[in-house]
Order: structure tokens, then C-alpha cells, then sequence
């Protein structure tokens, strides 16, 4: 003797069951392509299937119009994130200009900043770039003070001031490179560390901070530029399309709908 089964929704088995032909229905075989995930899409229709109830196969072809309209429109977002990802990574390719653009209006632009790490960082990134500047460039003003004094052991002391990161930079400038003759000659000794200091390391933090002070700039820019117009016009038309046929569809199956509904019982 078969049991009726009455599912969590409160709805019984007979008026669940009879929609088990939709999950594999033609229209979702098109609908959904192989690298999307078929299950978000039964997720879909099976909540369009339990707002509507349709009765009989009109109804539930329309449910799987709904469907399929819901699932282009996600795709569509899905397409205009592409179209800027697209834009942004030629915008900040190598070579390209944007750089130099954004910062036009400063000095006639300059090429030192790279639009890539502006573009990845963000506001709160950047003030901690520059405080980890400033604290950076703090320990080598110390180190050069301590160079200055003239004192005993200056060297050592200067040197165990200087940041892991400055230190490490020393070395393989005291290393060098034997193969090239333009490499200058590098003693590790306070005279050698101070010029060091002057001429590389002080040098490096100002351009540093004109670098993280024009990264909003540079990146106000590089999104402006991966901004397609012409690709994002024809996206915007296909939604207009997609909406159009979304009304007309839950247009007619509410007016299917309430026809049934104002049809006196046999």
C-alpha cells in the first residue's frame, strides 16, 4: 500500500512530484552551459516552481521561461564584471600610459608609479604603506645621525639601526657583482654606509612617498579607462531585452493564473 508522502513545505508528494519532469526539462539542457553549475539553476526553478504552483504544462513552461530569463540576467552580471576585469588588466599592462595620464596635471605626469600596485591597493593599504615608510625612513635618519656623530663603533651601530630590509640591501651591495665593471666599489665601513644612506637610501623614500601619494590618482584612472562604453552599451541592451521578456513572461502567467482561478469548479 503506498504511503503519501507529504514534503517539509507543507505541500503534498502528488503536487511536488508532478514537477519532477522540469529538472530535466529541454529548455534548462539549453539554458544552462557546461561550465555553469546546473544545481544553482534547479535551486532556481524549483523556487519559481514553489512561488508560482503552475498547473498544467503552459504554466510550467512559462516557470521555465522565468527560469531561464533569471539565470541570463545573473550571466549578464556576470559578463559586465568581465568586460571591466578585461579593461583593467589592459589598462595597467606594461608600457601603457596610465600612469602618465593621471598624473598629467602634476609636473606633466611622471613614470615612476606603478599602475598595477595602485590599482591593488586600497586607501587603507596605502596609509599603511606609508606609515611603514615613515617608520623605515625614521630608523635611517637615526642611522645617519649616529654616522654623523663621529663616534666610536659608529658603524656597527648605524648598521644595527637601519631596518632587516635596508641591512639586507647593504649586503649585496658589499657582495657586488664581480662580472660588472660600472658596480662601485663598496667597503663595509661608516664613510661607505653613509653615502650608501644618501645617495640610495634617502633617494628611494621620497620617490616612495610621491609614489603612494599618486596611487589614488593612478587608480581613479586605470578603473576610467578598463570602462568600455561601446561593450557595456550592448550589455545594457541585452538587459533591457532580458527585462522586457521577464514582464511579458510573469504577465501571462498571472493572467493564465487568475483565468483559472476565476473559472467556476466543475
Amino acid at each position: 500500500m503506498n504511503k503519501a508522502v507529504v514534503e517539509p513545505s507543507g505541500y503534498g508528494g502528488t503536487e511536488i512530484t508532478r514537477f519532477n519532469a522540469m529538472k530535466h526539462g529541454i529548455l534548462s539542457r539549453f539554458t544552462v552551459l557546461p561550465w555553469e553549475d546546473r544545481n544553482e539553476y534547479q535551486a532556481l526553478l524549483t523556487s519559481l516552481l514553489a512561488e508560482h504552483m503552475p498547473v498544467g504544462p503552459t504554466e510550467e513552461h512559462l516557470i521555465e521561461e522565468l527560469a531561464g530569463i533569471l539565470w541570463r540576467k545573473r550571466r549578464l552580471r556576470l559578463a559586465e564584471a568581465a568586460a571591466y576585469n578585461h579593461g583593467l588588466n589592459n589598462a595597467i599592462k606594461p608600457f601603457r600610459d596610465t600612469s602618465e595620464a593621471a598624473l598629467a596635471h602634476k609636473h606633466g605626469g611622471t613614470g615612476d608609479a606603478s599602475a598595477a600596485q595602485a590599482v591593488q591597493s586600497t586607501a587603507e593599504k596605502t596609509n599603511a604603506d606609508i606609515r611603514d615608510m615613515q617608520e623605515d625612513e625614521a630608523m635611517t635618519l637615526r642611522a645617519l645621525d649616529i654616522l654623523n656623530s663621529g663616534g666610536k663603533h659608529t658603524y656597527e651601530a648605524a648598521l644595527a639601526e637601519l631596518r632587516e630590509d635596508t641591512q639586507q640591501w647593504w649586503s649585496e651591495l658589499l657582495e657586488g657583482d664581480p662580472d660588472d665593471p660600472d658596480d662601485e666599489p663598496v667597503t663595509p665601513d661608516a664613510e661607505c654606509l653613509r653615502r650608501f644612506i644618501e645617495k640610495k637610501v634617502l633617494p628611494w623614500f621620497e620617490n616612495r612617498k610621491r609614489e603612494l601619494s599618486n596611487h589614488p590618482l593612478i587608480r581613479d584612472q586605470a578603473f576610467g579607462e578598463a570602462l568600455d562604453p561601446d561593450k557595456l552599451e550592448r550589455l545594457g541592451r541585452y538587459e533591457v531585452h532580458l527585462d522586457r521578456k521577464l514582464e511579458r513572461t510573469l504577465s501571462m502567467l498571472l493572467k493564465l493564473k487568475d483565468m483559472r482561478s476565476s473559472q467556476p469548479d466543475a
